[in-house]
């Protein structure tokens, strides 16, 4: 069944066109992810799709028999009401039966009470109720009588969530769900039962995020909207990075030959008298077609650079005993760390467990009630925080840049301009003189982050950066952090991030306990899962943190010996055979990908290489498995 048809869509806002002439279709148990860089339009997309915003040209069909459900990050709602009466604002049939019984229950009046559970039974409510409690709890919310203009805006966030999850349900008609960024504000656990939810739910998704792994779990399509086009990629995240690189090399292969052929066609242009024939004229319109292709700008400039980063001294930055509680409610006790220089440590946690407390404390900007922090004398802070952007109403992007410095400097002695290093954060010659109150909320977000890198500090402190940045300012962000030598502390939810960044986790577990664990995010998610299965706590750190390289379980069992059986020693012998095959296999297929460039027989190509490297990390592991056993005989 389609949903939605659009034909030629264009749409601009002065002179700045977004997207032109694009062409899409959405047929009913489509899950797309829309990836673009901020100010491409997304959102204005979703806006077209909801009869918000209306096209400048170009026709969008909407079947009939469908609603449309749009999570905007803009959050309409009435202060005064509290959150259970918020929920039943909902416009749909099975709410509305909903609300007539709970009315019924206090009414003498027999026939609007039959006709109250008549209601409940045609539109199938009796179960609504508790499954929107079930929504809200997942989503920790609780106190559902909690008025709506007392709520923090991550907490009014995630019950407009829960209110359009409930109202998706509630309607038995066929639903379009459009999601813009909805794990913003969420934590890992809410994420993960997101996820989980709508790769359950049979349900058309339209989704704009920038959380990668949440993108690979729930979408099997990706629109990528990029030089005002729109380009359709069916698979994962990995398989849309390479037919970008793909559709890339393809471009810049033919802008070489086009400045080939521009080169001779200018010589003849030159050559030319003033009077053209007809011919001629023919010509000359084809020169200027090659000439536009020949000075199309795919540059892209890389974060292969040397940085000048402000020298670190001996001491960097040491916790000693921190306590810090508000009330009843304890966040650190006798919490004590030793940053090392270039350290990358992540801190996660639920939402309020403390976290953005403690990045606080570490820069004076709120007290501990005990403890004493040292800080080294040549720390240099940078600090991306929650709060946004300070700016003056119509002061331009450059100038705002250019109040900090006119150039960044490099170690090889040469410098990067005010005007390269917004570009390298992907700010375009006319986004750059643009005042900054034109910018969207998105590039606003990214000129914040950019910013405070511009200011080379050597310690940075990001709280929550990935929030409203997208997927291309992300990658350009993580291989800017991957080559910064200084020391670095994340709070984040984004788990892609973070495993690509931190060599070192800092978590919240609630009640002021933090543990200390050497790894990434994910790491560290997969030996406290074991570890809890066991009912063992993950380890501790130890007076030197560097000291304590692995994860430790303390267990008073006894390790009993073993030695392989029959069976495993003929599968050992198997495996031992085959890995050398696989391996071959692996190495003839990388040799072709390496020399095709059909992009057909690139993709089943790829699909080999996925499948044989699967087998082969299978083999692997099982082998390891197998040499443990053999080495504890």
């Amino acid at each position: 069944m389609n949903y939605v048809s659009a034909e030629n869509l264009t749409k601009s806002y002065g002179i700045k066109v977004l997207f032109e002439n694009i062409s899409f279709h959405v047929n009913e148990g489509d899950k797309i992810a829309i990836v673009a860089k901020n100010g491409s339009g997304k959102s204005t997309l979703l806006k077209i799709l909801m009869g918000k915003e209306i096209a400048d040209s170009g026709t969008v069909i909407i079947n009939k028999d469908i609603q449309v459900v749009l999570f905007d990050q803009e959050i309409d709602f009435d202060p005064n009401l509290s959150i259970d009466e918020f929920m039943m604002t909902l416009d749909s049939a099975p709410i509305k039966a909903l609300k007539d019984y709970h009315k019924s229950l206090h009414s003498t009046d027999n026939d609007f009470i039959e006709k109250a559970l008549a209601g409940m039974e045609a539109h199938k409510a009796w179960d609504l109720e508790n499954e929107m409690k079930q929504i809200l709890s997942q989503l920790k919310i609780t106190d559902l009588d909690a008025k709506m203009g007392t709520l923090s805006g991550g907490q009014i966030k995630r019950v407009a969530l829960a209110k359009l999850l409930t109202e998706t349900r509630a309607e038995h008609r066929h639903t379009l769900l459009i999601m813009d960024e909805p794990t913003n504000h969420l934590d890992v656990e809410m994420v993960e039962w997101l996820e989980n939810y709508l790769n359950k739910a049979k349900i058309t998704l339209l989704l704009v995020t920038h959380d990668r792994y949440f993108l690979d779990s729930v979408c099997d399509i990706i629109w990528e909207m990029e030089d005002k086009n729109l380009y359709v990629h069916n698979g994962s995240y990995a398989t849309y990075l390479e037919n970008k690189m793909i559709r890339e090399d393809n471009l810049n292969a033919t802008i070489d030959k086009a400045n080939n052929l521009y080169r001779k066609e200018l010589e003849w242009m030159r050559r030319q008298p003033k009077a053209r024939t007809t011919k001629s004229k023919s010509r000359i319109d084809a020169f200027y077609d090659t000439e536009k292709v020949a000075k199309t700008d795919t540059r892209k400039q890389g974060l292969e650079l040397d940085f000048e980063m402000k020298r670190l001294g001996n001491k960097i930055l040491e916790l000693k005993h921190i306590d810090k509680s508000f009330g009843n409610k304890v966040l650190l006790k006798d919490f004590s760390y030793q940053f090392q220089r270039g350290e990358k440590v992540g801190i996660v946690g639920k939402n309020g467990a403390g976290k953005s407390t403690l990045l606080n404390i570490i820069q004076g900007f709120e007290k501990a009630d005990k403890g004493e922090i040292e800080t080294g004398e040549t720390i240099h802070f940078g600090y991306f925080s929650q709060k946004g952007l300070t700016y003056k109403e119509d002061e331009r992007v450059i100038d705002f840049i250019k109040e900090v410095a006119e150039y960044y400097p490099l170690a090889n002695g040469k410098s990067l301009s005010a005007s390269q290093f917004l570009r390298l954060f992907l700010f375009d010659d006319q986004t750059q003189y643009s005042p900054i109150s034109k910018l969207s909320g998105g590039e606003k977000r990214r000129l914040h982050l950019m910013y405070i890198l511009y200011q080379n500090p050597n310690f940075l402190i990001f709280d929550e950066p990935t929030n409203d940045l997208d997927l291309p300012t992300l990658t350009v962000l993580e291989n800017f952090l991957q080559q910064f030598q200084g020391s670095l502390i994340i709070v984040s939810h984004d788990r892609y991030f973070m495993d690509r960044i931190i060599d070192h986790t800092l978590a919240f577990e609630g009640d002021g306990k933090i543990r200390d664990f050497v790894g990434n995010f994910s790491e560290y998610r997969e030996a406290k899962s074991k570890e809890d299965a066991l009912g063992k706590s993950v380890s501790v750190k130890t007076e030197n943190p560097k000291e304590d390289i692995t994860p430790s379980v303390n267990t008073q069992i006894p390790t009993k010996k073993k030695r392989l059986s029959f069976k495993e020693q003929r599968e050992l012998e198997t495996i031992e055979k085959e890995m050398p095959e696989l391996e071959e296999q692996r190495a003839k297929i990388l040799d072709q990908l390496n020399n095709e460039s059909d992009y057909e027989k690139i993709s089943k190509l790829s699909a080999d290489l996925e499948n044989i490297s699967e087998k082969l990390e299978i083999q692997e592991m099982r082998w390891l498995e197998l040499q443990e056993i053999l080495g504890e005989g």
